[in-house]
């Protein structure tokens, strides 16, 4: 069993997404103590967008590939490689301006790789990541799920499926920006459904 974690707060440690996250990769390492466990801080460790240089680099081959080519296509190599070994995979993303964090952005146009992590088919697109079981841990300051202001949800479930990733579970933690009663009640609610899925 293999646990990736995912951080993508720029709060880092003190972010609600971040700590539920820990909170529900704590309670799944308790179910499963051989679990070996990968955590990627996209704020302390940012990977670089998809830039045009990027784009060329990885659409030379890898033998004509120039020394910085080579070295641009192994960051994203390495994302890939954890998310293919990943039995489980916590997400945390807090919305910004109705949005995923631009630093989450990048970490799916990594992972996201024609012939690698899906590919395209006489049948359609096939995704590649498979049999893999995602918890997106989703936080904000207002409250949007189930409106047609939670993009968000809409876009993680559908880039998530391309790549093959269907079985996945949402835990909302909203209304952090209303007063600490709505905090609280926010973060039991999450804390519930949190020690539900682990059980």
């Amino acid at each position: 069993m293999n646990i990736l974690q995912i951080n993508s707060s720029i709060r880092a440690e003190t972010a609600h997404s971040s700590r539920l996250a820990d909170s529900l990769v704590g309670k799944l390492r308790r179910r499963f103590p051989q679990a070996r466990l990968t955590v990627r801080d996209l704020a302390k460790m940012p990977h670089p967008v998809l830039d045009a240089a990027a784009l060329v680099a990885l659409s030379t081959p890898a033998e004509q590939r120039t020394a910085e080519q080579a070295q641009r296509v192994s960051l994203d190599d390495a994302l890939i490689a954890e998310i293919q070994q990943a039995d489980r995979i916590v997400i945390g993303a807090p919305m910004y301006n109705f949005g995923i964090p631009a630093q989450l952005k990048a970490w799916i146009d990594a992972i996201a790789r024609a012939r690698v992590t899906f590919r395209y088919t006489e049948h359609g697109v096939e995704g590649l990541l498979k049999d893999k079981k995602v918890y997106v841990i989703q936080t904000a300051g207002g409250v949007h799920s189930g409106s047609a202001a939670d993009s968000q949800t809409v876009y993680l479930r559908t880039v998530l499926g391309f790549l093959g990733m269907e079985d996945i579970e949402f835990v909302y933690a909203e209304g952090l920006a209303l007063g600490e009663d709505a905090v609280q009640r926010a973060l039991q609610s999450a804390e519930a459904k949190i020690s539900a899925l682990a059980a």
